[in-house]
């Protein structure tokens, strides 16, 4: 046996002794054996398995103390390791030398796995533990070996087919959704495939003619910035000859084509009016109105809003900007730039829209102004990687990355994207030296944890370059601070000396009204006085009132990009496959 074999057994031994410990500590209920086996610093991050919600702990006390509250209602027993998986294996994660393993384990209720980290010099202690709620017992999945036979519809002569019953089922004509799912993007879909083979009876409403539309009538040049492999949807990858960036138009067929395959309740051409919740009975009284002009009230027990992070398109006030006489249009509007070759454009605003319908223009033959109102987070799409697919690029499977990923709590997030931030500044210094060359504001976010952070905290105020940021260096895509200028006049914009930079189309690129808003408008103020933020860092590091049960009774959100959508999905159906249960209260 080589050595690198007696090592592997080696720690597998290291990984079990340690499980058995962990189990003896958790059954025994003693505080003082759960902290001989945790380090002083300890990173715990339960999500559903011991807590049925999203729970993150970055204190020993904190871990040890809902360990022991938790435990005698859980039953959590059988550690081990997980058949399958990579094994236990040497890796330096966080700036810490540790042992990784990924672990199995059942409850009373479920079948759990999870990923635990050892110190490398003091394999007896763990300072990193995730433990995730798989399946509930007696609610598998009816996939794989589990799969259904077909029967109800399979050479069933004289009766109805599949696409009978599919028909039936989705019109709802005799019934309301115990769920109902406001968006047929990513998110929604994402959450209504799980719910469906949990056997939760879902529709998902949304206003555009066809699944993919939200996609699809983006601007013509979208293609995501981060890699393929991070982005697959549940249960359906996407096929394997597709690009590394995905455009836009095969992401919008690929999610149609998903919403068939996974059996998705969808009513395209339906209007979200609003909704109320009626405490006494436990449900939402949801107003729709369909393509037909037709209103439908439906009671859904839980309402899932997957519309996106944000609502309406969102152009402030810019001084002028009403006696401006040539077009102006939001990014959101923006199609394409072949009508605007030869033409002057000033784009407003320099994050991730404004830099790709700017060069979608340049593309078109347009003169193209970028103003920059304040200062943008920029990395390359190649730098970008050593965040966005650190975890995928290991050769592990999607499930064992997925753990990983989903193992970091906020201090774990924060230092990880900090030691990124530092290569990702060496490995684009030259991009960085030319755009701070012409003028432009570059910054690392408030603590130097780069786009990913501002992503979470804020969703915008960054740009994966995909080159755009060339053509600025270059003076290809001029450069103008917002400092600089005094206010719009009828043939463009004035500047503070006097000048005036013409324009035959300005583009705001201004962002979206938040979330809370649209829950105002669309929920009313107690409600939303009720949920609070959303999205943004929570006083506990997760993302705020996100994939999880709100304060109010029967809300949850969900939204991001397609790896949030595909791992926190999960939890999104679990937690309410487990109310409808009566699980929990």
């Amino acid at each position: 046996m080589n050595e690198i074999n007696v090592r592997t057994q080696d720690d597998r031994q290291l990984v079990l002794q340690w499980l058995s410990a962990f189990e003896n500590a958790l059954a025994s209920g003693s505080e003082s054996a759960l902290s001989a086996v945790f380090a002083d610093e300890l990173h715990w991050r339960d999500l559903m398995a011991f807590t049925w919600t999203i729970t993150p702990h970055d204190t020993r006390e904190d871990a040890i103390s809902d360990l022991l509250r938790t435990q005698p209602q859980v039953g959590a027993r059988n550690f081990t390791l997980r058949e399958g998986a990579k094994p236990p294996h040497r890796i330096r994660r966080h700036g810490r030398d540790s042992i990784e393993a990924f672990i199995t384990f059942e409850t009373d209720a479920g079948r759990c796995e999870g990923l635990v980290r050892l110190l490398a010099d003091q394999p007896d202690r763990a300072w990193v533990l995730a433990t995730r709620l798989n399946e509930l017992k007696g609610h598998e999945e009816p996939v794989g070996a589990n799969r259904p036979a077909g029967s109800a519809y399979s050479r069933n002569f004289g009766g109805d087919n599949w696409s009978d019953i599919r028909a039936r089922v989705s019109a709802f004509a005799d019934r309301d959704p115990a769920v109902l799912i406001i968006g047929a993007g990513q998110a929604g879909l994402a959450i209504a495939a799980r719910l469906g083979l949990l056997g939760v009876d879902t529709l998902i409403v949304d206003k555009r003619a066809r699944v993919g539309d939200i996609w699809r009538e983006r601007y013509h040049s979208l293609a995501l910035h981060n890699q393929v492999n991070l982005n697959h949807m549940p249960y359906l990858p996407w096929p394997p000859n597709w690009p590394k960036y995905l455009p836009k138009d095969m992401i919008a067929g690929w999610l149609e084509t998903y919403a068939w395959a996974m059996e998705c309740n969808v009513w395209n051409g339906t209007e979200f009016l609003g909704a109320d919740y009626d405490h006494d009975k436990g449900e939402w009284v949801v107003r729709l109105r369909r393509e037909d002009g037709t209103e439908r009230v439906m009671r859904p027990r839980h309402l899932v809003m997957a519309n996106g992070i944000a609502g309406r398109p969102l152009t402030p006030k810019l001084p002028g900007l009403d006696s401006f006489k040539g077009k102006v249009i939001h990014t959101h509007d923006y199609r394409e730039g072949a009508k605007w070759k030869d033409k002057r454009v000033i784009v407003v605003g320099a994050g991730t829209s404004g830099h790709d319908v700017a060069q979608d223009l340049h593309g078109h033959g347009a003169h193209v102004t970028m103003i920059q109102r304040g200062s943008t987070t920029v990395a390359s799409v190649k730098a970008a990687g050593l965040v966005h697919s650190v975890y995928y690029d290991e050769g592990l499977s999607l499930e064992d990355a997925d753990m990983i990923a989903m193992a970091s709590s906020y201090p774990l997030l924060v230092k990880g994207y900090q030691a990124a931030v530092v290569k990702m500044k060496e490995m684009d210094k030259d991009l960085l030296a030319g755009l701070a060359a012409r003028g432009f504001k570059l910054d690392w976010g408030e603590d130097e944890t780069g786009h990913q952070m501002k992503f979470r905290r804020r969703h915008g105020g960054y740009y994966l370059d995909c080159g755009c940021s060339g053509l600025i260096a270059d003076g290809e895509v001029a450069l103008v601070q917002h400092e600089n200028t005094a206010h719009f006049v009828e043939n463009g914009l004035l500047m503070k000396d006097g000048s005036v930079l013409e324009a035959d189309l300005i583009v705001t690129a201004t962002g979206y009204q938040s979330q809370e808003s649209v829950v105002r408008e669309m929920l009313g103020d107690e409600i939303a006085d009720r949920v609070g933020q959303i999205w943004g860092i929570a006083p506990n590091g997760e993302i705020a009132n996100m994939f999880v049960e709100t304060p109010q009774p029967g809300l949850w959100f969900s939204g991001g990009g397609f790896a949030h959508c595909r791992i926190y999905s999960h939890f999104v159906a679990m937690g309410i496959k487990a109310r409808e249960l009566g699980l929990v209260g």
